[in-house]
């Protein structure tokens, strides 16, 4: 365990307060040799834990600012060592100033996620809690802060456990068996172990196959912005943004690549990608940012098609070769831009084709971009198509694609398990299976997962958590 007293500056720039945290076996005692109590305050090391104490900090016989300084001791902190934070003005100035004063005294600087870190190592929470840490964080939406929540409260660790020790009583049962081989006695009843590998799997396969809805909540919705070029693929995309994102030009091919950003409508994120225009061209760069465009195309989950409406019927007739078989398996939304530049009988017109249209009901919209016409329909059929259901903080709904990869492996393992004692293969490679299943799992709490991937994990953290 490392025995280093680290520190940090945990609050962000530009805020009235500031906030130091101190962790460490000797982070009340550095923490007292720079801190003064009021005059009628006890010195830090006589202080009861979860208290505050106000006084100030001096380099020397300069005073550095009045501060309020929290204390806690082991194991009741966050990080489970002893630690204090220093709640100081916001200056940049007092911040530093206080930082260096703490190095000077046997501090070093945190790493990032460094705190959460110890906190995983001297077992206040599993690894799948201290990366819900992260994405608390980074929650920018209430479904996302609920899902992170609900993870870091244990929601997802329970269900974990509760795998583990059935797995774990599956596999004892018949290492038992193996024990009294010769005897062949039969402690395990195979019909009542299938019944329990069942169950495990349905669990497992849920878990897995939350994570489309996960990744959705986390990352947002991906929605590729699709067509040909000067459909206005680009000037929606500055709509569906509210800012100048993408270069708006009547010059054909102007998006040569790919442009993404991310707006929160209804409470849902959406991601949108908004791709080079399709045609036949001879321009090398173009023809790779087309190529990207294919490539989006395949990655999204809702397809917003554009089409010039002046151009709509005839692009209707090659629906069949060039459109629904690329957009097969997702949310497709025909969009006929510029239609403020048609007539109603020509709107009309376009709409009886579609629904007429023998292979499936075509979802589809008439707006004007450029004159923002019809784009909060729009933005509602995005919800619609989305699927997303209501998140609360007690659903189990998997995020991380880490966890997503365990759970893969995992279920890929409980599936030779069944698949074993269908086949009635012996215990020592039933249980070498099911034991493969509880590693996996164990992988997601962080019981087995080794040093790179937790400096991995813990890298992408911000400095102070």
């Amino acid at each position: 365990m490392n025995q280093d007293t680290i520190c940090a500056i945990a609050t962000a720039q530009g805020g009235a307060i500031g906030c130091i945290r101190v962790s460490g076996p000797q982070a009340i005692e550095i923490t007292g040799r720079i801190f003064t109590p009021g005059k009628t305050g006890k010195q830090l090391s006589e202080q009861k834990p979860y208290t505050l104490t106000f006084g100030r900090i001096y380099d020397g016989k300069e005073i550095i600012d009045e501060v309020l300084v929290s204390l806690f001791r082991a194991p009741h902190s966050y990080t489970g060592e002893d630690s204090t934070e220093i709640t100081c003005h916001g200056s940049s100035y007092i911040l530093q100033q206080v930082m260096q004063l703490l190095i000077k005294n046997g501090c070093r600087m945190a790493q990032p996620g460094e705190y959460t870190q110890r906190a995983f190592l001297n077992g206040k929470m599993d690894l799948s809690q201290a990366e819900a840490v992260a994405d608390l964080i980074a929650s920018s939406s209430a479904a996302t802060h609920r899902l992170a929540m609900s993870q870091m409260r244990g929601g997802f660790s329970k269900e974990l456990t509760e795998l583990r020790e059935k797995l774990l009583n599956f596999t004892s049962m018949i290492e038992l068996e193996l024990d009294f081989s010769e005897e062949d006695v039969e402690f395990a009843d195979r019909s009542a172990l299938r019944q329990l590998a069942d169950g495990i799997e349905n669990v497992i396969s849920r878990l897995a196959a939350s994570f489309n809805v996960g990744n959705a909540i986390k990352n947002g919705v991906p929605v590729a912005i699709i067509g040909e070029t000067n459909a206005g693929k680009s000037t929606l995309l500055n709509v569906l943004l509210n800012e100048d994102k993408a270069i708006v030009s009547d010059i054909h091919g102007t998006t040569r690549d790919v442009i993404e950003d991310t707006v929160n409508i209804e409470g849902i994120t959406f991601r949108f990608i908004d791709t080079a225009g399709i045609r036949d061209t001879s321009d090398t760069i173009e023809s790779l940012g087309i190529e990207r465009t294919f490539q989006k195309l395949d990655q999204a989950e809702i397809v917003l098609w554009m089409i010039d409406s002046a151009q709509a019927i005839a692009q209707i007739s090659q629906l069949s070769e060039k459109i629904l078989p690329r957009c097969e398996n997702k949310q497709l939304i025909l969009v006929f831009n510029k239609a403020d530049l048609i007539e109603e009988p020509q709107r009309e017109t376009i709409a009886t084709l579609l629904n007429n249209f023998p292979q499936q009901e075509i979802k589809h919209i008439f707006i004007s971009a450029k004159q923002r016409q019809h784009t909060e329909q729009l933005q509602e059929m995005l919800v619609e198509a989305a699927h997303l259901p209501t998140i609360s903080q007690n659903d189990v709904i998997v995020t991380n694609v880490r966890h997503y990869e365990a759970l893969t492996r995992a279920l890929d393992a409980i599936h030779r398990v069944q698949q074993g004692l269908d086949a009635h293969i012996s215990g020592d490679f039933l249980s070498q299976d099911i034991r493969e299943c509880i590693f996996h799992l164990s992988d997601i709490a962080g019981e087995v997962t080794n040093d790179m991937v937790l400096q991995n994990i813990f890298h992408n953290f911000c400095i102070g958590k």
